[in-house]
């Protein structure tokens, strides 16, 4: 059987200034909990929508849902169930159980947008890339929020992503359908300033690895 020939566009690099923008925002992107109220424009979040949007996607599936949390009860119960699941995370940790909540994992309350990101019902239709690696759907909708993260950046917002809450207790309080799921809970905003490092590297809970230590030759070397 053939293959369908591609169509390119001219495959040129950016300008220096355009280059520099891109690698700037991935360095500078930060995992915010810190934010200072205000607001994010209509004009602004449909970008990082859009952002989101043109992501990457094993099979084209694009299987990232976004929901707009506005209700502040909504929020407040939202809240709860991460707070719930803060103090169960603390208990597993043990001895780092003290450490871990100094640390601030959300800012719920304070952020101007708050964005639920689940996988929808009815991946299991897409095989194509997912026949042996099923859980290519959450990697592909991360890399959705990775776009969003970036552009955020670019926007001067800053974007935080929770992960820390019981999926079947936030599907249940957002009503989600049965087969979906989950993923993400997306703190959007203004904020007094990007932390100078990652929040958790300068908190001290654990430090970027060399570069070197992740990359291999052929096959994989043991450190």
């Amino acid at each position: 059987m053939s293959q369908t020939a591609p169509s390119f566009i001219p495959a040129r690099p950016f300008a220096p200034a355009e280059r520099d923008a891109v690698y700037r925002a991935i360095h500078e992107r930060r995992d915010m909990r810190h934010f200072s109220g205000g607001q994010v424009s209509d004009e602004a979040l449909e970008r990082l929508l859009q952002a989101a949007h043109h992501a990457p996607s094993v099979g084209f599936m694009q299987p990232w849902r976004f929901i707009r949390i506005r209700d502040r009860q909504r929020r407040r119960a939202i809240h709860a169930l991460v707070e719930q699941e803060r103090q169960a995370t603390a208990q597993a940790l043990g001895e780092r159980a003290d450490e871990f909540m100094r640390i601030k994992l959300e800012g719920i309350l304070d952020c101007a947008e708050l964005l639920a990101v689940a996988l929808p019902p009815g991946r299991q239709a897409h095989i194509f890339g997912r026949r042996t690696m099923p859980e290519m759907d959450l990697a592909s909708a991360a890399c959705a929020i990775q776009n969003m993260w970036l552009a955020a950046r670019a926007e001067g917002l800053g974007m935080g992503w929770v992960s820390v809450f019981d999926p079947a207790a936030l599907g249940a309080l957002l009503q989600l359908p049965e087969g979906s799921r989950p993923i993400a809970l997306l703190c959007l905003g203004p904020v007094p300033g990007y932390y100078p490092q990652p929040m958790l590297a300068e908190a001290g809970w654990a430090k970027r690895l060399p570069l070197r230590d992740m990359c291999m030759d052929e096959v994989w070397q043991a450190g």
